[in-house]
């Protein structure tokens, strides 16, 4: 055999040991975990035949050290490259729970730090696949140092290209970093996990019993921390849904969000949104079905769902082009604004705005929540977000009021002070200081304690106020809003708002940055 054969051999020798390190051994260890490999959620993450993979055959750094036992395996753990996603670039890291556990050390740190820094210079969503035990306890400082640095690129990217963390197994350390400064995280439902100290530990530390699910699951985060946007019950709907959001973003902050060929051109007027909201002011009803009926048929597509329920945020279209909507929700706490919600409602204006994605407020809102557990847990500093966030935005910027508009929630929930470009309003609209039984308590206590039947003056004063106080006509004449508008015309209106909007440019001072109240 001449040269290039011994070298040629030498070449198919390694590719055999990569395929067998990845063969039936590998996908036998995972699937009776209920998961897949690395390599199948990257086959389920992009098109057929697109993903090009680099530094397959790095090999794991020897520590210098017999402390701990460390694997010689290509590709220390972890898979990188780059592929299509819907004919759309994408970067993305996949760790490979069954070498060393996904651990992270040395090598392992650099190739996610590399591709990390592929995405940005290239302009594309960079998506980490999180499948792992944490820092490489045996690789000691250097493992630490390979994630504080995947930390740094996160926040490098932070705003410039959009940043997905798909949890397929556990993320226990300094893996949750990670993911937390990412703009959405994926989960997986009873395989999935996010813990800064695990059950041991914490059994260690302070003698409780906990599971991996009780202590981080998929439903911890998604309906008690808020820290999973999205939860799905298998990896392959999990997967759907990554490639689901990402067809509303752009792949940047110096794109705008993909356009689609809208199959919904009905711009006529919608009688239904006459009869939604409730004659009783007190009565609930789901914001969701406004928005549906606003919205290109079938395009919203809920964040957070299950987490702060009381505002509802989301993607939709409206003739084709990509929405970011902020609705309050009359069914949860009569869509009151609260820490959760504010803080919720606060990530995902920053998110649109960064990536050029215009908001749709829908508001109907009594107020804050009231009460000493928010006050003292900081509803003051976490609604000032919500406030900060709004009145930063440079996107356009269009409010509906539904109906209730009351104080300090009025002002926040994009009021035309705040920076909004059109404020509309429904006929059903009450914007005012206060609901009408508060007001006309304050103003009237000593008729009311004076009289004979307070609950009628009561009923009565309400009456007066919400005529000639709390009602959308004066707040118009004022020009607090722009327009009273028929319910039925919401999405006419709209259309033609954000169209004029489209060349929107505003001169901002100039300044490192700005210091939201975190």
């Amino acid at each position: 055999m001449d040269i290039n054969g011994k070298l040629y051999k030498t070449f198919l020798d390694r590719k055999q040991q990569y395929e067998l390190q990845h063969g039936e051994i590998a996908e036998k260890k995972q699937h009776s975990k209920g998961k897949l490999t690395a390599r199948e959620r990257i086959e389920l993450l992009f098109d057929p035949d697109t993903f090009e993979e680099i530094d397959a055959y790095s090999i794991t750094s020897k520590t210098g050290s017999e402390f701990g036992k460390v694997v010689d395996a290509f590709g220390d753990g972890v898979i990188i490259g780059h592929g299509k996603i819907s004919g759309r670039l994408a970067f993305t890291y996949s760790q490979d729970f069954t070498v060393m556990g996904g651990s992270l050390g040395s090598v392992h740190a650099k190739k996610i730090s590399k591709i990390q820094d592929m995405a940005l210079k290239m302009g594309a969503p960079m998506i980490g696949i999180i499948d792992s035990g944490g820092a490489r306890i045996q690789e000691g400082v250097a493992s630490l140092a390979g994630y504080a640095g995947i930390f740094h690129r996160n926040v490098k990217s932070s705003g410039v290209i959009p940043q997905l963390s798909v949890i397929m197994g556990p993320a226990a350390g300094g893996a949750v970093y990670s993911p937390s400064l990412t703009d959405f995280v994926f989960m997986t439902n009873k395989t999935s996990y996010m813990f800064v100290t695990g059950p041991n530990v914490v059994k260690e530390v302070l003698n409780e019993d906990v599971t991996s699910e009780d202590l981080g699951g998929a439903q911890v985060h998604m309906k008690k921390s808020g820290i999973a946007q999205f939860v799905y019950e298998d990896e392959e709907n999990t997967f759907f849904g990554v490639k689901k959001l990402l067809s509303y973003i752009p792949s940047n902050n110096l794109e705008n969000p993909p356009i689609v060929d809208c199959c919904d051109k009905n711009d006529k007027e919608e009688p239904k949104l006459r009869d939604i909201v409730p004659d009783d002011a007190n009565k609930p009803y789901d914001v969701k079905e406004v928005i549906n009926l606003i919205v290109d048929k079938g395009t919203f597509f809920e964040i957070a769902e299950n987490f702060a329920q009381n505002i509802v945020v989301g993607f939709a279209r409206l003739r084709g082009k990509t929405l970011g909507i902020i609705a309050n929700q009359p069914k949860v706490l009569a869509g009151c604004l609260d820490i959760d919600s504010s803080v919720k409602g606060a990530r995902f204006i920053r998110f649109c705005d960064s990536f050029n994605i215009p908001l749709l407020t829908l508001e109907d809102v009594p107020g804050f929540l009231p009460g000493m557990d928010q006050e003292h847990n900081g509803i003051i500093r976490h609604g000032a977000k919500l406030l900060y966030a709004y009145s930063d935005a440079t996107v356009p910027k269009i409010t509906v009021i539904l109906r209730k508009s009351y104080g300090g929630a009025y002002c926040v929930m994009n009021s035309k002070n705040l920076g909004g470009d059109f404020n509309f309003a429904w006929p059903t609209a009450e914007i005012a200081v206060m609901g009408p039984e508060g007001a006309v308590s304050i103003l009237y206590k000593n008729e009311l304690a004076n009289s004979k039947d307070p609950d009628k003056l009561k009923k009565e004063l309400a009456v007066k106020y919400r005529e000639e106080i709390a009602n959308p006509y004066v707040a118009d004449e004022k020009g607090y809003i722009d327009e009273v508008i028929d319910p039925a015309i919401t999405r006419k209106k709209l259309i033609i708002a954000f169209e004029a909007l489209e060349n929107k440019h505003l001169n901002v001072p100039s300044r490192k940055h700005g210091n939201i109240p975190l």
